[in-house]
């Protein structure tokens, strides 16, 4: 799930677990032309830092290398601090630490699971080849402006909080940018539950991240190459730099 700046790959191949034997070849290579198009798979690789706030309700800080991720609830001030490898951490609600352990372990899935949740809106580009997804090409479309579109299916096995989702994520022609998608709750639905436009993509270290979701938004996207330890590791502020540029 994380990549390590030094584990650098040419070209873009799947990660383990991705349905290759169930998957059209032309999906697979639209969604290498995704990879491409926002930067590529080294410069994504090498991404270590990501920051965002999801939609208000909370704000992230990811630690691709490692896994640490910080979420801070901000509804009720809750500060989860978790490793989504390896599931462990700790959790500050309501004024104080949480050390029951029965308590710990629901916050502690709680917080993995919006992570889970929150990253996907951010960098689903970047995961068309993820491991238990099955990419399938369904045809041409338009987007807005009637722009011309290529249009996958995503379905997954064993993976995430909703396995049973799936996705048409409709693929700009001109721009091979992630340019709108449709969630379906059960791989069966005819009607998407939701259909939402990825727009307004911004150049963040060397990847480019979209934030604009038509009437929602993704906003305080920053990708950092070095950010203090303490960060996943203490329950005080965290006062983010600027944006930096990933070391090339």
């Amino acid at each position: 799930m994380c990549q390590k700046a030094e584990q650098k790959q040419t070209g873009n191949p799947p990660m383990d677990g991705f349905n290759l034997a169930g998957s059209d070849p032309k999906a697979i290579q639209i969604a290498d032309s995704v990879m491409a198009a926002q930067g590529g798979r080294q410069n994504w690789d090498a991404t270590h830092y990501i920051a965002w706030n999801f939609f208000g309700a909370r704000k992230l800080i990811w630690d691709k290398y490692t896994g640490n991720v910080r979420i801070e609830n901000l509804k009720d001030s809750t500060k989860t601090l978790v490793n989504i490898n390896t599931g462990k951490g700790k959790v500050f609600k309501n004024g104080t630490e949480v050390t029951q352990p029965d308590s710990l372990a629901k916050y502690l899935k709680e917080g993995k699971e919006a992570w889970i949740n929150d990253s996907y809106w951010l960098v689903m580009p970047f995961k068309l080849k993820d491991s238990g997804v099955t990419l399938k090409y369904v045809g041409e479309d338009t987007v807005s402006a009637g722009r011309q579109a290529d249009v996958l299916q995503l379905t997954f096995q064993n993976v995430g909080v909703t396995p049973d989702n799936k996705y048409l994520v409709y693929v700009d022609k001109a721009s091979h940018l992630v340019a709108k998608w449709a969630h379906y709750r059960n791989v069966n639905d005819s009607a998407a539950a939701f259909v939402m436009p990825w727009q307004d993509y911004q150049t963040h270290g060397h990847i480019k991240l979209s934030g604009d979701r038509g009437k929602a938004k993704l906003t305080d996207i920053q990708v950092f190459d070095e950010l203090p330890e303490t960060v996943f590791t203490s329950f005080d502020p965290v006062t983010l730099p600027q944006n930096q540029q990933a070391k090339s």
